[in-house]
């Protein structure tokens, strides 16, 4: 951690939503005139996408029907907690970016589904923000976590993530239900073992629970909307968060333990700006005060 050059660190699951989160942040940084230097968690992953195709049906024939970008062999964790440790450390290090669409051909100059060159981050920035699958991770070989001041998970309750997760492959992506699906099961001991320990690591989660059944989410034809869910929000240390303010300012919200407040899914964007605001102006400060 780094009260010089301090990190913001957003984790969750392939559509659990962390890429709106990312947008309340941006919001906030720009509002408050806070400049980030970003990075994405699939700038880390270890193949492109055609490597990564071949590499699985490689761990196929050896039986391994499990290999995903959810665990550690498939990403580059040691250098992505080395960027995080030479940021808090010196303010600078590298990044790049993983092309996903045509538009992000254009802006990067290279095809949908490589990766852009590695490239410094700019300099005198405030923070450093980093949103994707590993934000929090800890394993025997890597400890991310301990460099980020600040953790955030996005954790929606499963069966909404998986719904979440089939529409956008689908809709954005061209992908069948079935894919998808064969996606999530290869996937799931890689969640159960790397994704889901993190949010044990994050300082807040904040996770949606809809309101409406989702038993099946593999037949639903529509994602339940905002007004549709609640979002529990946990503070891993509710030390110094105002929880009375916080129940006035935001309507029909409540207390379900000590470190957890509830609230209207529709009120999540202020729920955020109430929350964050004060947290990233005081990071952003402590760097001012040490210094640039």
């Amino acid at each position: 951690m780094s009260t010089r050059h301090p990190i913001i660190s957003v984790t969750g699951s392939s559509g659990a939503g962390t890429s709106s989160v990312k947008l309340t942040f941006e919001h906030i940084f720009h509002r408050e005139g806070v400049t980030a230097a970003s990075i994405e968690g699939d700038a880390f992953h270890r193949y492109d996408r055609a490597d990564m195709k071949r590499v699985m049906a490689e761990e196929s024939k050896k039986e391994n029907n499990h290999f995903s970008h959810f665990g550690p062999e498939a990403n580059l964790l040691e250098d992505l907690e080395a960027v995080f440790k030479q940021y808090g450390e010196t303010g600078t290090g590298r990044a790049r970016h993983y092309v996903h669409d045509d538009g992000e051909a254009e802006i990067y100059g290279t095809p949908p589904g490589t990766f852009s060159d590695w490239a410094e981050l700019p300099a005198h920035t405030d923070l450093l923000f980093y949103e994707g699958l590993h934000g929090a991770v800890v394993t025997d070989a890597v400890n991310v976590a301990q460099h980020a001041d600040l953790k955030i998970g996005v954790v929606p309750v499963v069966n909404l993530e998986w719904i979440q997760k089939i529409h956008r492959d689908t809709s954005a992506r061209g992908y069948s239900t079935g894919a998808v699906t064969d996606t999530m099961l290869r996937r799931m001991p890689d969640y159960v073992n790397y994704i889901c320990p993190q949010f044990s690591e994050t300082d807040i989660n904040f996770q949606r629970v809809p309101t409406v059944d989702t038993s099946n989410p593999f037949i639903a034809r529509w994602i339940p909307t905002a007004d549709e869910s609640l979002v529990v929000i946990r503070f891993k240390n509710p030390r110094g968060i105002d929880f009375p303010y916080l129940v006035t300012m935001i309507h029909d919200s409540f207390m379900s333990r000590a470190n957890s407040i509830v609230i209207p899914g529709g009120k999540l964007d202020i729920a955020m700006q109430l929350i964050l605001t004060p947290m990233i102006l005081q990071l952003a400060g402590g760097k001012s005060r040490a210094g640039r």
